[in-house]
């Protein structure tokens, strides 16, 4: 008995030429068009939302190139599994076969595990594409970005989804069945992702209704479980009640907040480094070493990955509940950036400027100043008109 195949599936592109969308990418004179045609492979970071086609255009690039393809997700595989995929990407080379090596999520990978990869991207050993939905700039080490190009992917505009959908609906032979106006709707609603569009379709065409229109629609929808979507309202939410209750000294809500991110899947750099802000501009002063623990915490995530990195956050998260808090510094930072914007040409005082020749020191460049610690001037170290801004 063969296997249901998910309609996302079914209706995914062979070919650049079948790629609905992304036309800053796929084209004349584009990236993705050019490394096809030149037969050249290239490393790439595919940078985008969910649903936007990452593993399409990697298997595409690797079908019309010529090379194996192998697949990884970074969220269940190890170092471990990196090597055996460099073992027999070495055995295929020795045969005159490159590797094309596909890693989705590719941000979940602690620095130890992404500089698995280097020796063999930079050898040529391997082709790497990896896949993120988060900023590669705070994700991906600097070595592996400077060996590949960042491609940014975008949401699929309205359009777009509506021709997948269509496609979709023709291949199925369902097009008596499923009202425009629903693929509409369905269109508005998948929010530039194609694979939730084509899921929800699945899903309403499984229900058994006769006519599929927009009521049929909403009900398949509210099926699909709420998901917590990294780019959404609940990502949103769900950091900001972490953060208050940490501003509020709030141990339990704190910890549940953090746990629900953990379990959700979210990165847990993005939580560490919110808290590496959060020691700056809530505890401040009141306790500096916070900044250098909240630090710590984030290198330490970063070194040994999860599922242990939780126990490191809740061990951060209750220990700045529980620190006293003061916002001086960050309130003080505030308005100097507003004073500097209103006094952006004002002039340095000549008794704080350098006086390296004697004409300098002759005009009063530096004058009164002593190499003495602790040494404060009669003068002020403000310019005048910014006195005037400076409670």
């Amino acid at each position: 008995m063969g296997m249901n195949i998910p309609l996302a599936e079914k209706m995914r592109p062979r070919t650049l030429a079948d790629v609905v969308g992304q036309d800053e990418l796929i084209g004349e004179g584009k990236i993705l068009t050019q490394i096809v045609a030149s037969k050249v492979p290239a490393n790439l970071i595919f940078w985008g939302p969910p649903g936007t086609g990452k593993t399409t255009l990697a298997r595409i690039l690797a079908a019309e190139l010529g090379v194996e393809f192998v697949e990884l997700s970074a969220a269940t595989a190890g170092k471990k599994d990196v090597m055996v995929v460099v073992e027999n990407a070495r055995v295929g080379w020795n045969l005159g076969q490159r590797t094309l090596l596909f890693v989705d999520e590719i941000h979940r990978f602690n620095k130890a595990q992404q500089d698995a990869f280097l020796p063999h991207v930079e050898s040529g050993l391997i082709i790497l594409i990896g896949a993120t939905t988060e900023n590669p700039s705070f994700e991906v080490i600097a070595p592996l970005i400077s060996r590949s190009r960042v491609v940014i992917l975008k949401h699929l505009d309205k359009e777009s989804i509506l021709t997948i959908l269509q496609r979709a609906v023709k291949e199925l032979k369902v097009g008596k069945r499923v009202k425009k106006e629903a693929l509409d709707y369905l269109a508005e609603l998948s929010a530039g992702d194609a694979r939730s569009a084509l899921g929800n379709l699945e899903l309403a065409l499984s229900l058994g209704a006769e006519k599929i229109g927009i009521e049929e629609i909403k009900r398949a929808a509210q099926k699909i479980v709420a998901g917590y979507d990294k780019k959404g309202d609940m990502h949103y939410d769900i950091i900001s009640a972490f953060i208050k209750s940490l501003r509020g000294s709030d141990v339990d809500a704190a910890l549940y907040y953090l746990a629900r991110m953990v379990q959700a899947g979210e990165d847990p750099k993005f939580i560490a480094r919110r808290m590496v802000i959060f020691a700056s501009e809530d505890i401040g002063l009141a306790n500096n070493s916070a900044l250098n623990f909240a630090t710590s915490t984030f290198m330490a995530v970063e070194r040994v990955g999860m599922p242990e990195g939780g126990i490191i956050l809740s061990h951060c998260a209750y220990a700045l509940a529980k620190a006293p808090k003061n916002r001086e510094s960050y309130d003080a930072w505030g308005v100097a950036q507003q004073v500097a914007a209103r006094t952006p040409n004002s002039p340095v005082p000549i008794h704080l400027k350098n006086a390296p020749t004697k004409l300098m020191k002759d005009l009063g460049f530096g004058k009164g100043q002593e190499w003495t610690a602790g040494f404060h001037h009669e003068k002020s170290y403000l310019p005048d008109d910014v006195k005037l801004f400076v409670k």
